[in-house]
């Protein structure tokens, strides 16, 4: 059953990101704003493509490893998922482990209220309590969970849009929301290898329709039309590179000609060729993902890859000796 939502408001906080983010010399917007309704709405699309393998690899994990999850958790953990979305993979999890409640935690509260309601009437008498909320940033769990043992789900390789340092924090901090003897099931694309080319992985983030490229884009729709910006959508370009220095994707906002345009009451210019960075996706090696689940207070208890080694599936125990003050 659905209950009513914690409803964050993250307006203020975006209006601030863009004004710091344009004013420097590279400029950036965070890639957590992708996500209103429009962007939500296009990363679904993207998940489809026959070029963005992370959705199907992930999926084909979870169906293939669902018994092995649910033996090694067991019964009656209430679920709470960072960055919820349309919950596409949840049921798989959420039918292999007999939870006690599920939380999904999203920043797009319109988005988070359908897709919660179409997995309550999938579920019923499954508490679902959906938080809208920044899950990087501390947020309140329902007070019904209070007292069950959590699990963490945190699929797609979302993880791998902060740098490694904050990475670890952000791993530290799902730790203290969910609380001793916890665990995470949390999803990570692996580096290019043997089964897994640059162009292939390219390739996901600059797809041949142009669907992640109108997700890119939205965000400069999405500051023209909650920040009174005038900027001319039409003269920007998607850029998406694997930088193998750093181990990422990157994603570009590239400005096809020199213009002036005015976001969130500042004035700012770009010359043509200059671009807005608006991602990172860090790609791991399975031994970097084993030290990233210590580094944060994580024990690594089972991975699961691919045919191809394009993707893991990953279940950690919360060190809680790590976690003590």
């Amino acid at each position: 059953m659905a209950h009513p939502m914690l409803v964050a408001d993250v307006s203020g906080d975006f209006a601030s990101a863009v004004r710091a983010g344009l004013a420097q010399a590279q400029k950036v917007i965070p890639a957590r704003f992708f996500y209103d309704r429009a962007g939500s709405e296009l990363f679904e699309d993207i998940t489809r493509l026959a070029e963005y393998y992370p959705t199907r690899t992930e999926i084909g994990l979870l169906t293939a490893h669902a018994a092995a999850l649910a033996a090694a958790v067991g019964p009656g953990r209430a679920v709470i998922e960072f960055g919820s979305g349309s919950s596409a993979k949840t049921p798989l999890l959420l039918g292999a482990i007999r939870p006690g409640a599920y939380v999904p935690v999203d920043i797009s509260a319109a988005f988070l209220a359908e897709s919660a309601a179409a997995l309550g009437a999938r579920f019923p008498g499954l508490p679902v309590l959906p938080v809208a909320a920044d899950f990087t940033q501390d947020f309140r769990v329902p007070a019904a969970i209070m007292g069950m043992q959590r699990l963490g789900f945190f699929p797609g390789s979302t993880l791998g849009n902060l740098a490694p340092v904050a990475a670890v924090d952000l791993l530290r901090r799902f730790a203290s929301v969910l609380g001793a003897g916890s665990a995470l099931i949390i999803g990570l694309d692996l580096a290019p290898g043997p089964g897994k080319s640059v162009a292939e992985l390219e390739a996901a983030y600059d797809d041949a329709a142009g669907v992640t490229a109108a997700f890119n884009l939205n965000l400069l729709h999405r500051i023209n039309r909650e920040l009174g910006g005038d900027i001319e959508t039409d003269a920007f370009a998607h850029r998406a590179l694997w930088n193998p220095d750093l181990g990422r994707i990157e994603m570009h906002l590239v400005a096809r000609r020199a213009l002036v345009f005015s976001a969130a009451g500042r004035q700012f210019a770009m010359a043509a060729g200059e671009t807005i960075h608006t991602e990172n996706s860090y790609k791991w090696m399975l031994a970097e993902a084993r030290m990233l689940a210590m580094a944060s207070g994580w024990a690594p208890v089972n991975s699961w890859t691919d045919a191809d080694g394009r993707f893991s599936l990953n279940l950690w125990q919360r060190d809680d000796a790590r976690m003590q003050p």
